[in-house]
This record gives C-alpha cells, sequence and structure tokens, in this order.
C-alpha cells in the first residue's frame, strides 16, 4: 500500500507525489467526479424535469424553481457543517474517509426514491437528502486536495476533478436521454452510480492516515459555533468565491433548462430533443475533457491560474451568444461545444485556485466548504434565475443575455486576486 504524503494537516509544497501515488490519486479524484455528476444529472438534467412534466405539466417551471430554491438550502447548510465536522473528525479511518463513503450511500437511495415517489413534495424531501448525502461527500474530498496533495500538483489533481465532472455531466444527460420513456431503469442506474461513488474514491486513494491520535477538538457548544465562522481579512478567498459562485451560476442558467430550451424556446418534440441533447452530451463530452485535462497540468507547468480563467470566460459568453442568436438546435449544440471548453478549462484550474486562497490550511474542511458553496449557490440559484426569467418574461431569450453579464462580472472578480498569479 502506498504512503499517503503527509499527515492529514497539509501537504508541504516540498513534497512530491510518486507516480503510483499520482495515478491513484488522479483516477480517485476522476471516478469521484465522474460518478456522482452523472447519477445527478441523469435525475437533475432530464428525468427529473420529465416526470415535472408528466405529473404537474402547467406548473412544472414553477415546481423546479421551488426544488432548487429548497435544495439549494439544504446544500450550503450540509455543505458548510459536513466540511467543519470533517475537520474534526477523529477516526481511524481519517478525517474525510467515513464521510465519503457513507455520503454516496444516503445520495444513492434517495436519487432512486425520487423516481417510485408520487408528487411533487415527497419528490423534493427525497431530493433534499440526495443533496445531503452528496454534499457529505463533495466537502470532505475537496479537503483532500489542500490536505494530501502538494501545491505543485493541485492544478492536475484540479483538473482531473474537473474533467471527470464534465465527463459525468455529459455522460448523465446522454444515459437519461436514454431513458426518459422508460424511466424507472434510469433511476435505478443513477442510484447505484451514486451510491459507489465514495467508495470506490476511497479505495482508489493511498490509504488515509487515522486522525484518532490528532489532537482532540474542542465539543463545546460555543467552540463548535466559533468553528463556523468564515474568515476574515482575507479579500482573496472572498473574491474566488464570488467569482466562481457568478460563473457557476451562468453556466447553470443554461445547462439545467437544456431540455426545456430545446422544447419550448426552440420548439422540439419531445423525441428530438432527447436526441439533441445526446449529440450535445456527446460534443460536451470531448470538448470539456480536452480541455480540463489541459488547462490543469498547464497552469501547474506556467505557475498560473487567473489566464485560463480568462480565456473560459470569453469563451463561455461566445457560447451564451450563439443560441440567443441563432435560435436552433445547432446554436445549443454550439453552446456545448464552445461554452463547453471555457468551462472545461475553468473548472481546470478551480479547485487549484480556491486551495491556493485558503487563508488557514488547519480548517481546510470548513473554508473549502464555505467556497463549495460557491458551487451550490451556482447550480442551485442559477436554475431559480432562470425559473423567475421564463415566469415573469414569458420566456427564454432573456436567459443568455443574462447569463452572459454574469459570466463577465465573474472573470472581473477572480482577477482581483492578488495572492495568486
Amino acid at each position: 500500500m502506498s504512503q499517503h504524503v503527509a499527515d492529514p494537516a497539509q501537504a508541504p509544497a516540498s513534497v512530491q507525489l510518486s507516480r503510483v501515488q499520482t495515478i491513484r490519486y488522479s483516477s480517485g479524484f476522476f471516478i469521484f467526479s465522474l460518478f456522482w455528476m452523472m447519477a445527478l444529472m441523469i435525475i437533475a438534467a432530464v428525468l427529473l424535469p420529465q416526470r415535472l412534466t408528466e405529473i404537474a405539466p402547467d406548473d412544472k417551471v414553477a415546481i423546479s424553481g421551488v426544488l432548487n430554491s429548497v435544495t439549494a438550502l439544504v446544500s450550503l447548510v450540509s455543505n458548510l457543517v459536513v466540511g467543519n465536522l470533517s475537520d474534526r473528525t477523529r477516526s481511524i479511518f481519517g478525517r474525510r474517509t467515513p464521510w465519503i463513503a457513507s455520503g454516496g450511500l444516503v445520495g444513492g437511495v434517495s436519487l432512486f426514491a425520487i423516481g417510485i415517489l408520487p408528487n411533487a413534495w415527497s419528490i423534493g424531501v427525497a431530493y433534499c437528502l440526495a443533496m445531503v448525502g452528496l454534499n457529505m461527500m463533495i466537502a470532505p474530498a475537496v479537503a483532500a486536495l489542500s490536505d494530501r496533495v502538494p501545491e505543485t500538483s493541485r492544478g492536475t489533481m484540479s483538473a482531473f476533478f474537473a474533467a471527470g465532472s464534465l465527463a459525468g455531466s455529459s455522460l448523465g444527460t446522454l444515459v437519461g436521454a436514454m431513458f426518459i420513456t422508460a424511466q424507472l431503469p434510469g433511476y435505478i442506474v443513477a442510484g447505484v452510480v451514486m451510491g459507489i461513488s465514495g467508495i470506490v474514491t476511497v479505495i482508489l486513494w493511498p490509504k488515509e492516515a487515522s486522525s484518532k491520535d490528532l489532537p482532540a477538538a474542542s465539543t463545546d457548544l460555543r467552540s463548535i459555533l466559533t468553528s463556523f465562522r468564515p474568515p476574515r481579512n482575507a479579500p482573496d478567498f472572498w473574491n474566488a468565491f464570488i467569482g466562481r459562485s457568478l460563473l457557476i451560476f451562468a453556466y447553470y442558467m443554461v445547462l439545467n433548462y437544456q431540455l426545456y430550451i430545446l422544447q419550448d424556446y426552440i420548439g422540439l418534440s419531445t423525441e428530438d430533443s432527447a436526441a439533441t441533447i445526446a449529440t450535445m452530451s456527446v460534443v460536451l463530452l470531448v470538448v470539456s475533457a480536452v480541455s480540463a485535462l489541459s488547462a490543469g497540468p498547464i497552469s501547474d507547468k506556467i505557475g498560473r491560474r487567473k489566464v485560463p480563467v480568462v480565456v473560459a470566460s470569453v469563451l463561455l459568453a461566445i457560447g451564451f451568444a450563439l443560441p440567443w442568436v441563432m435560435h436552433n438546435a445547432m446554436g445549443m449544440i454550439l453552446f456545448a461545444a464552445i461554452g463547453g471548453f471555457g468551462y472545461g478549462m475553468y473548472g481546470s484550474v478551480d479547485q487549484a485556485l480556491n486551495v491556493d486562497v485558503l487563508p488557514n490550511a488547519e480548517e481546510a474542511g470548513k473554508d473549502l466548504g464555505i467556497l463549495n458553496m460557491a458551487t451550490t449557490l451556482g447550480q442551485m440559484v442559477g436554475p431559480i434565475a432562470t425559473s423567475i426569467i421564463v415566469t415573469s418574461l414569458g420566456g427564454y431569450g432573456m436567459v443568455f443575455p443574462v447569463a452572459i453579464v454574469f459570466t463577465i462580472v465573474a472573470c472581473v472578480f477572480i482577477m482581483r486576486i492578488r495572492s495568486v498569479r
């Protein structure tokens, strides 16, 4: 069994990963994000919208907005709480491993339940539980990037993390489209993939060191409440938080509504929209894999994180503009190609950038939990904004220019970071 790079406190910048360690960490980060994102997108991008179309066709957009707002709140709280609790966990399996392994099981059962529950209320409860399980994995898994991976390898690991997420998004949408007319098997696939995601990850990674001999964390109420306090006097941390929130916000304004955009904005039938989503998924899978797996290692080599973000923001803005101008299926396919390439570039350095701006490595789980809240905000609140735009303006026409504006503002905030080149 390979020795991990350091104790659970922090991976020193001077430590280098061995070839075997690099392979195990990179494959673990890739499989982790591939599995959970694939499972989630089978449901969120295709099967859940289609199920709402069937059980509440007149209220599907409004219900989607409510579901996204509630699950956003649940995700925000659970990510922060679990990140903090994983910092304080003392076990023979380490600080992060117990949370990662068990979170997938909670998320998998909950995703499957969405497919068999009878109404929007019960579906909403199951969706919230799925978000709890998901964040039980994500918060400690991202903290492991700070704990166990040296600075000189973080861009590369972030690239594998992003590539898996982007590939999972594409594959999940593709698989979901395959089950759009026979949904129950799709819910089973999603549940199983989510359920094994954490377990497979901790098996692939080098074994985490025991944390039971670390100094015990304070257990009095005041210490626990104080431990949730956000970083102070850390402008780069908050610039990264705002920039990440806005960029992901913009991307998911379109991504989570692609089925409805194809059906209600472009005017495709259910079958044609499923076929177009499948095409978009394949395109997104290819371009995001290329951009994510190349930009991260290049970022490590040149020692810069912000340059890929600027290029990614430009490509995303172009991607949003194409379906707005073209108003056809090809415009959405080009969005997947150009916008997906840009989002892959951003994702490839995103986690490395976040780790680089941490004010205190000993509180990595809690602080990265706060930064991961930016992802949750973007993924959940972006679709809420789309719901508001559609219901108030009666169409999707303004969704694309709003997304462009948020992308530009996000880039400005990230460029304001001073401690990272």
